[in-house]
């Protein structure tokens, strides 16, 4: 197990088989909709170097992931060498704790390894609005393809439905070298 970042009270580790468990009982409780599977293929994609996965251990306890894809197939980014970062979430009962920022700079420097540009897809409706916030702090821009829904891009005056597949592309330039 790869270990990304560590402090007195945060680790960012590899993911281990028994996350999936966590990831998916956590979101479960929130009510929200998961899919266990999801969380498994995470693990044989991390395992298979299709994906990594970072998993924050924040005193002791998983706390979250966030995932890099490294040679995404939708979206605008596809079949351009540079890698995606989706599905970044920090449990709630420990939000505003630095936990997405060490996600994201692991993440950031893994993908410098294989690209200088990185991608991710945030969602529009405001349960997204801190996500949104951190990516405008830390440098995304939008790709310029506008708003993608259901894994295609959204034509003009086309209907939708303002949900979490309702999604802009944003990249970032990387500092590479020294």
């Amino acid at each position: 197990m790869k270990t990304y970042y560590s402090d007195n009270d945060l680790t960012v580790r590899g993911m281990l088989p028994e996350d999936a468990k966590i990831l998916f009982d956590t979101y479960l409780s929130y009510g929200w909709h998961p899919d266990l599977q999801t969380y498994e293929n995470y693990y044989r994609q991390q395992q298979a170097g299709a994906r990594l996965v970072f998993i924050p251990v924040y005193r002791g306890r998983v706390s979250g992931q966030c995932t890099l894809l490294l040679s995404p197939e939708q979206g605008p980014f596809a079949g351009s060498g540079y890698p995606e970062i989706n599905d970044l979430t920090v449990f709630f009962d420990v939000h505003n704790r630095g936990i997405g920022s060490r996600l994201l700079d692991a993440a950031e420097k893994e993908a410098a390894k294989f690209s200088d540009t990185v991608c991710l897809a945030v969602g529009l409706h405001s349960g997204y609005g801190p996500a949104q916030r951190i990516y405008a702090k830390r440098g995304y821009i939008p790709d310029g393809s506008g708003v993608w829904y259901k894994g295609r891009q959204l034509e003009q005056y086309a209907p939708c439905v303002n949900g979490d597949e309702l999604l802009l592309y944003l990249s970032k330039t990387l500092k590479t070298g020294g």
